[in-house]
Protein backbone atom coordinates (compact mmCIF):
# COMPACT_ATOMS: atom_id res chain seq x y z
CA UNK A 1 0.00 0.00 0.00
CA UNK A 2 1.05 3.61 -0.28
CA UNK A 3 1.64 3.59 3.46
CA UNK A 4 3.05 0.16 4.27
CA UNK A 5 3.37 0.58 8.01
CA UNK A 6 3.65 -1.83 10.91
CA UNK A 7 0.07 -0.86 11.77
CA UNK A 8 -1.17 -1.98 8.37
CA UNK A 9 0.64 -5.30 8.67
CA UNK A 10 -0.87 -5.77 12.13
CA UNK A 11 -4.37 -5.02 10.81
CA UNK A 12 -3.86 -7.43 7.91
CA UNK A 13 -2.82 -10.20 10.27
CA UNK A 14 -5.90 -9.53 12.39
CA UNK A 15 -8.11 -9.96 9.33
CA UNK A 16 -6.31 -13.11 8.21
CA UNK A 17 -6.70 -14.60 11.68
CA UNK A 18 -10.48 -14.63 11.28
CA UNK A 19 -10.39 -17.29 8.57
CA UNK A 20 -9.46 -20.98 8.70
CA UNK A 21 -7.58 -20.62 5.41
CA UNK A 22 -5.45 -17.48 4.95
CA UNK A 23 -6.35 -17.05 1.27
CA UNK A 24 -10.01 -16.64 2.32
CA UNK A 25 -9.01 -13.23 3.69
CA UNK A 26 -8.16 -11.87 0.25
CA UNK A 27 -11.49 -10.08 -0.35
CA UNK A 28 -11.43 -8.11 2.94
CA UNK A 29 -7.72 -7.39 2.48
CA UNK A 30 -8.46 -5.81 -0.88
CA UNK A 31 -11.05 -3.60 0.81
CA UNK A 32 -8.40 -2.70 3.38
CA UNK A 33 -6.12 -1.55 0.56
CA UNK A 34 -8.91 0.68 -0.76
CA UNK A 35 -9.44 2.05 2.74
CA UNK A 36 -5.83 3.19 2.65
CA UNK A 37 -5.35 4.20 -0.98
CA UNK A 38 -8.94 4.67 -2.29
CA UNK A 39 -8.23 2.10 -5.03
CA UNK A 40 -6.17 -1.02 -5.67
CA UNK A 41 -2.66 0.19 -6.27
CA UNK A 42 0.07 -2.13 -7.59
CA UNK A 43 1.74 -1.84 -4.19
CA UNK A 44 -1.51 -2.79 -2.51
CA UNK A 45 -1.92 -5.89 -4.66
CA UNK A 46 1.66 -6.90 -3.88
CA UNK A 47 0.97 -6.33 -0.19
CA UNK A 48 -1.98 -8.74 -0.29
CA UNK A 49 0.04 -11.34 -2.16
CA UNK A 50 2.84 -11.18 0.40
CA UNK A 51 0.51 -11.40 3.38
CA UNK A 52 -1.35 -14.42 1.99
CA UNK A 53 1.53 -16.17 0.21
CA UNK A 54 -0.28 -15.90 -3.11
CA UNK A 55 0.99 -15.06 -6.57
CA UNK A 56 0.31 -11.69 -8.11
CA UNK A 57 -1.83 -13.39 -10.74
CA UNK A 58 -4.05 -14.99 -8.07
CA UNK A 59 -4.60 -11.64 -6.37
CA UNK A 60 -5.20 -9.81 -9.65
CA UNK A 61 -7.74 -12.43 -10.74
CA UNK A 62 -9.93 -11.61 -7.74
CA UNK A 63 -9.26 -7.88 -7.87
CA UNK A 64 -10.39 -7.62 -11.49
CA UNK A 65 -13.42 -9.89 -11.12
CA UNK A 66 -15.48 -7.90 -8.61
CA UNK A 67 -16.85 -4.52 -9.68
CA UNK A 68 -16.60 -2.94 -6.22
CA UNK A 69 -12.82 -2.92 -6.49
CA UNK A 70 -11.53 0.30 -7.97
CA UNK A 71 -8.62 0.60 -10.40
CA UNK A 72 -8.27 4.39 -10.30
CA UNK A 73 -8.21 6.91 -7.42
CA UNK A 74 -11.66 7.41 -5.89
CA UNK A 75 -13.14 10.56 -4.43
CA UNK A 76 -14.69 10.95 -1.00
CA UNK A 77 -18.04 9.92 -2.46
CA UNK A 78 -18.40 7.24 -5.09
CA UNK A 79 -21.66 8.08 -6.89
CA UNK A 80 -22.96 5.13 -8.86
CA UNK A 81 -25.91 5.51 -11.21
CA UNK A 82 -27.67 2.31 -12.18
CA UNK A 83 -28.05 2.16 -15.95
CA UNK A 84 -29.32 -1.39 -16.24
CA UNK A 85 -32.56 -1.94 -18.11
CA UNK A 86 -35.25 -0.98 -15.61
CA UNK A 87 -33.41 1.96 -14.05
CA UNK A 88 -32.39 3.14 -17.52
CA UNK A 89 -35.93 3.28 -18.90
CA UNK A 90 -37.18 4.84 -15.66
CA UNK A 91 -34.67 7.67 -16.01
CA UNK A 92 -31.25 6.29 -15.07
CA UNK A 93 -29.67 7.24 -18.39
CA UNK A 94 -31.02 10.78 -18.09
CA UNK A 95 -29.66 11.03 -14.54
CA UNK A 96 -26.22 9.82 -15.60
CA UNK A 97 -26.08 12.27 -18.51
CA UNK A 98 -27.21 15.11 -16.25
CA UNK A 99 -24.52 14.37 -13.67
CA UNK A 100 -21.80 14.12 -16.30
CA UNK A 101 -22.73 17.55 -17.59
CA UNK A 102 -23.25 19.04 -14.13
CA UNK A 103 -19.96 17.75 -12.71
CA UNK A 104 -17.95 18.19 -15.89
CA UNK A 105 -16.58 14.64 -15.77
CA UNK A 106 -17.16 11.38 -17.59
CA UNK A 107 -17.71 7.82 -16.47
CA UNK A 108 -15.23 6.60 -13.84
CA UNK A 109 -13.74 10.06 -13.44
CA UNK A 110 -13.33 12.25 -10.35
CA UNK A 111 -14.03 15.94 -9.87
CA UNK A 112 -10.93 18.15 -9.48
CA UNK A 113 -11.74 18.76 -5.80
CA UNK A 114 -11.58 15.01 -5.13
CA UNK A 115 -15.12 14.94 -3.77
CA UNK A 116 -17.09 12.95 -6.35
CA UNK A 117 -16.26 9.93 -8.48
CA UNK A 118 -19.02 9.22 -10.99
CA UNK A 119 -19.65 5.76 -12.41
CA UNK A 120 -22.47 3.95 -14.12
CA UNK A 121 -22.97 0.73 -12.21
CA UNK A 122 -24.63 -2.62 -12.70
CA UNK A 123 -27.92 -3.61 -11.11
CA UNK A 124 -27.97 -3.06 -7.35
CA UNK A 125 -31.01 -5.29 -6.74
CA UNK A 126 -33.22 -2.30 -5.95
CA UNK A 127 -35.37 -2.37 -9.08
CA UNK A 128 -38.52 -1.67 -7.05
CA UNK A 129 -37.13 1.82 -6.36
CA UNK A 130 -35.87 2.61 -9.86
CA UNK A 131 -34.10 4.75 -10.82
CA UNK A 132 -31.53 4.28 -8.07
CA UNK A 133 -28.33 6.17 -7.29
CA UNK A 134 -25.86 4.76 -4.79
CA UNK A 135 -23.38 6.82 -2.80
CA UNK A 136 -20.64 4.70 -1.22
CA UNK A 137 -23.05 1.76 -1.62
CA UNK A 138 -25.94 3.41 0.24
CA UNK A 139 -29.28 3.70 -1.57
CA UNK A 140 -30.88 6.89 -2.86
CA UNK A 141 -34.16 5.75 -4.35
CA UNK A 142 -36.54 7.13 -6.99
CA UNK A 143 -34.11 9.75 -8.20
CA UNK A 144 -34.52 12.36 -10.94
CA UNK A 145 -31.92 14.46 -12.75
CA UNK A 146 -32.76 17.40 -10.49
CA UNK A 147 -32.61 15.44 -7.24
CA UNK A 148 -29.32 13.81 -8.31
CA UNK A 149 -27.79 17.21 -9.07
CA UNK A 150 -28.90 18.50 -5.67
CA UNK A 151 -27.44 15.39 -4.04
CA UNK A 152 -23.95 15.78 -5.47
CA UNK A 153 -23.97 19.53 -4.72
CA UNK A 154 -24.67 18.80 -1.06
CA UNK A 155 -21.94 16.17 -0.98
CA UNK A 156 -19.41 18.61 -2.43
CA UNK A 157 -20.23 21.30 0.15
CA UNK A 158 -20.11 18.88 3.07
CA UNK A 159 -23.82 19.08 3.82
CA UNK A 160 -25.22 16.06 5.62
CA UNK A 161 -27.47 13.92 3.45
CA UNK A 162 -29.41 10.83 4.47
CA UNK A 163 -29.86 7.80 2.21
CA UNK A 164 -33.33 6.48 1.53
CA UNK A 165 -32.46 3.32 3.43
CA UNK A 166 -29.54 2.21 5.52
CA UNK A 167 -27.12 3.99 7.80
CA UNK A 168 -25.76 7.56 7.53
CA UNK A 169 -23.18 8.22 4.85
CA UNK A 170 -19.48 8.03 5.53
CA UNK A 171 -16.56 8.61 3.18
CA UNK A 172 -15.45 6.05 0.64
CA UNK A 173 -12.36 5.09 2.63
CA UNK A 174 -14.39 4.73 5.81
CA UNK A 175 -16.87 2.55 3.93
CA UNK A 176 -14.04 0.35 2.68
CA UNK A 177 -12.75 -0.14 6.20
CA UNK A 178 -16.21 -1.37 7.23
CA UNK A 179 -16.27 -3.73 4.23
CA UNK A 180 -12.88 -5.02 5.35
CA UNK A 181 -14.67 -6.32 8.43
CA UNK A 182 -14.17 -3.67 11.08
CA UNK A 183 -17.01 -2.44 13.31
CA UNK A 184 -19.58 -0.13 11.76
CA UNK A 185 -20.01 2.55 14.40
CA UNK A 186 -22.57 4.64 12.56
CA UNK A 187 -25.81 5.22 14.48
CA UNK A 188 -28.87 3.39 13.24
CA UNK A 189 -31.47 6.00 12.32
CA UNK A 190 -34.20 3.44 11.92
CA UNK A 191 -33.93 3.33 8.13
CA UNK A 192 -33.06 -0.33 7.91
CA UNK A 193 -35.26 -3.16 6.72
CA UNK A 194 -37.35 -3.59 3.62
CA UNK A 195 -39.31 -0.64 2.26
CA UNK A 196 -42.95 -0.55 1.26
CA UNK A 197 -42.27 -1.14 -2.45
CA UNK A 198 -40.38 -4.34 -1.64
CA UNK A 199 -43.24 -5.64 0.49
CA UNK A 200 -46.09 -5.09 -1.98
CA UNK A 201 -46.26 -8.77 -2.96
CA UNK A 202 -46.35 -9.86 0.68
CA UNK A 203 -49.12 -7.38 1.46
CA UNK A 204 -51.25 -8.58 -1.45
CA UNK A 205 -50.75 -12.19 -0.36
CA UNK A 206 -51.88 -11.34 3.15
CA UNK A 207 -54.91 -9.40 1.93
CA UNK A 208 -56.01 -12.32 -0.27
CA UNK A 209 -55.11 -14.96 2.28
CA UNK A 210 -52.64 -16.61 -0.10
CA UNK A 211 -50.31 -19.28 1.23
CA UNK A 212 -47.52 -21.37 -0.22
CA UNK A 213 -48.32 -25.08 -0.59
CA UNK A 214 -47.07 -27.19 2.30
CA UNK A 215 -43.63 -28.67 1.85
CA UNK A 216 -43.39 -32.46 1.58
CA UNK A 217 -42.39 -34.16 4.78
CA UNK A 218 -38.99 -35.28 3.58
CA UNK A 219 -37.81 -35.81 7.12
CA UNK A 220 -40.13 -38.75 7.73
CA UNK A 221 -38.31 -42.03 7.06
CA UNK A 222 -39.87 -44.12 4.35
CA UNK A 223 -41.19 -47.49 5.45
CA UNK A 224 -40.84 -50.52 3.18
CA UNK A 225 -44.19 -51.72 1.90
CA UNK A 226 -45.32 -55.26 1.87
CA UNK A 227 -45.20 -56.93 -1.51
CA UNK A 228 -48.36 -56.38 -3.51
CA UNK A 229 -49.48 -53.35 -1.49
CA UNK A 230 -50.91 -50.59 -3.63
CA UNK A 231 -49.47 -47.05 -3.12
CA UNK A 232 -51.71 -44.51 -1.47
CA UNK A 233 -53.17 -41.66 -3.51
CA UNK A 234 -50.69 -39.20 -1.96
CA UNK A 235 -47.76 -41.47 -2.80
CA UNK A 236 -48.97 -41.95 -6.36
CA UNK A 237 -49.31 -38.20 -6.81
CA UNK A 238 -45.84 -37.57 -5.42
CA UNK A 239 -44.36 -39.98 -7.95
CA UNK A 240 -45.96 -38.25 -10.91
CA UNK A 241 -43.98 -35.70 -12.87
CA UNK A 242 -45.13 -32.12 -12.72
CA UNK A 243 -46.88 -31.01 -15.93
CA UNK A 244 -44.86 -28.96 -18.33
CA UNK A 245 -45.59 -25.23 -18.29
CA UNK A 246 -48.29 -24.19 -20.72
CA UNK A 247 -47.18 -22.21 -23.73
CA UNK A 248 -50.62 -20.70 -24.11
CA UNK A 249 -50.73 -17.01 -23.27
CA UNK A 250 -54.14 -15.41 -22.85
CA UNK A 251 -54.80 -12.66 -25.39
CA UNK A 252 -54.20 -9.13 -24.17
CA UNK A 253 -57.27 -6.95 -23.98
CA UNK A 254 -57.23 -4.54 -26.90
CA UNK A 255 -57.03 -0.81 -26.25
CA UNK A 256 -56.67 2.16 -28.61
CA UNK A 257 -52.94 1.97 -27.95
CA UNK A 258 -52.60 -1.75 -28.76
CA UNK A 259 -55.27 -1.97 -31.49
CA UNK A 260 -55.18 1.00 -33.87
CA UNK A 261 -58.60 -0.02 -35.21
CA UNK A 262 -60.16 0.73 -31.85
CA UNK A 263 -59.18 4.37 -32.13
CA UNK A 264 -61.57 4.81 -35.07
CA UNK A 265 -64.56 3.45 -33.18
CA UNK A 266 -66.98 5.39 -31.08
Amino acid sequence: MARLTDANVSIAKEIIGRYPQPRSALIPLLHLVQAEDSYLTPAGLEFCAEQLDLTGAEVAAVATFYSMYRRTPTGDYHVGVCTNTLCAIMGGDAIFDALKQHLGIGNDQTTPDGAITLQHVECNAACDYAPVVMVNWEFFDNQTPNSARELVDKLRTGEQVAPSRGLPLCTFRETERILAGFPDERPDGGQGGAGSATLVGLRVAQERDLHAPPAPDDAAPSQPKAEGTEPTAAEATAQQRAPAPSATVPPKASTPETDPGQADKG
